[in-house]
């Protein structure tokens, strides 16, 4: 049988690297995937590519800091495949960059209003269908490696804060939605092969001349495995967290970073 057969999974966030790739593994598994973001046309690109016939995708425009647009998009998981067995959270504001003393404390509640509570408010909207769902349903928060040790290479104090009250507030869900068979986890990535990392690859050569392969030796050099963890990598994690094969799984978060932080 199929890591997700009859099971449907709503993802947030998705986009050209780690929600699609999250998409792409739910209907890979047999699931059917219940897709939002910002932008309808890269949603519309997602569902055609990892399904399309249509059958086991449906998407609908959604800003996770909207209420109505997060019941919306529960709404639609339970109308057209009848409930909701897992909720992947990808969707993060992350593109504020700097530490405390160049803080623009007006970006970081930005950060804090996406990545915490449009996280949380997702999560609340999809709790009837996931309380109903047969055997228990899963969330699964994306996080960082960033808010266990700061990096290195960029400074990102606002969006790291952010990811690691979200994985306090994972305890606390835990407790909380355990008695209805629920299971909150966070997948905490760590550099991670995609669309953003490639472009910080290029364009940190391109800065310093140096081929793009020296830039990503550096990264690689720190890490336990000899390369990159992907997208793909993570997407495999979150799957595997909304299946029934974690169904004793909960409050816990993995790392998912090739061995570069260890715990």
């Amino acid at each position: 049988m199929s890591l997700l057969a009859g099971k449907t999974v709503v993802v947030s966030g998705v986009g050209a690297g780690l929600g699609h790739q999250v998409a792409a593994a739910v209907v890979r598994d047999g699931g059917n995937a219940v897709l939002g973001a910002r932008t309808e046309a890269r949603l519309a690109r997602t569902a055609a590519a990892v399904d399309p016939g249509g059958a086991r995708t449906a998407y609908r425009a959604t800003d996770i800091t909207d209420e109505a647009q997060c019941a919306a998009l529960a709404q639609l998981a339970r109308e057209r495949f009848g409930g909701i067995s897992g909720v992947v959270h990808v969707a993060a504001l992350d593109r504020h960059f700097g530490g405390l003393e160049d803080a623009d404390f007006g970006d970081w509640s930005r950060v804090l209003e996406v990545n915490l509570l449009g996280t949380l408010r997702m999560t609340r909207a999809c709790l009837p269908g996931l309380k109903a769902a047969d055997g228990g349903g899963a969330v699964v928060f994306i996080g960082t490696q960033s808010a266990l040790a700061a990096p290195s290479r960029v400074r990102q104090a606002a969006y790291a804060a952010s990811k690691g009250a979200l994985t306090s507030a994972m305890y606390s869900l835990a407790r909380e939605l355990g008695p209805y068979r629920i299971r909150v986890n966070t997948v905490l990535p760590g550099w991670m092969w995609g669309p953003p990392v490639r472009a910080y690859v290029r364009r940190a050569a391109e800065r310093e001349g140096v081929p793009e392969g020296e830039v990503l030796g550096r990264l690689t050099g720190r890490m336990a495995l000899p390369e990159l963890a992907t997208d793909a990598d993570v997407a495999d994690a979150a799957v595997f967290l909304v299946s029934d094969r974690a169904r004793a799984i909960t409050g816990q978060s993995l790392l998912v970073n090739a061995g570069e932080l260890m715990r």
